[in-house]
């Protein structure tokens, strides 16, 4: 399923439902292990748009896959805003993490706490990082 981020937002638009989110799992999916073969081989703005569709759902159960995506090089930890793990909010975020008990989501925690703890957070609400990432796709 190759696609790029224009095809992705003109299908899914940005709070995708039903099987479109299913495909936009399986495309960051795709990216993700694109991108752990050899970093620029994944499309990072691609991933960056799955998980600002991910965020916008605000599944716990996406939490992990953008921590994936985040981590998957270092063009992709850049591209990848810390906040777009947290659609169902930094603490519910927090709360989940810790119940986790993997490596995986104990790194995603302390980042998470370590960018809270520089200020990353300082104005964070759910809905105005929404309407942020909205204006920013929306031409």
């Amino acid at each position: 399923m190759a696609m790029d981020e224009d095809e992705c937002l003109d299908r899914y638009g940005l709070h995708p439902v039903g099987v479109g989110l299913d495909e936009v799992r399986g495309l960051l999916g795709e990216q993700i292990r694109l991108e752990r073969q050899a970093q620029g081989r994944g499309d990072t703005e691609l991933m960056k748009l799955c998980c600002v569709q991910l965020f916008n759902v605000g599944s716990l159960d996406d939490v992990l896959l953008v921590w994936e995506a985040k981590s998957a090089s270092m063009d992709a930890a850049c591209s990848i805003d810390i906040q777009l793990l947290c659609g169902s909010g930094l603490a519910r975020t927090k709360a989940y993490l810790l119940q986790q008990r993997l490596p995986e989501a104990e790194a995603a925690l302390q980042r998470l706490l370590d960018c809270e703890k520089a200020g990353d957070f300082e104005d964070f609400s759910v809905e105005g990082q929404s309407a942020q990432y909205a204006a920013y796709y929306t031409p």
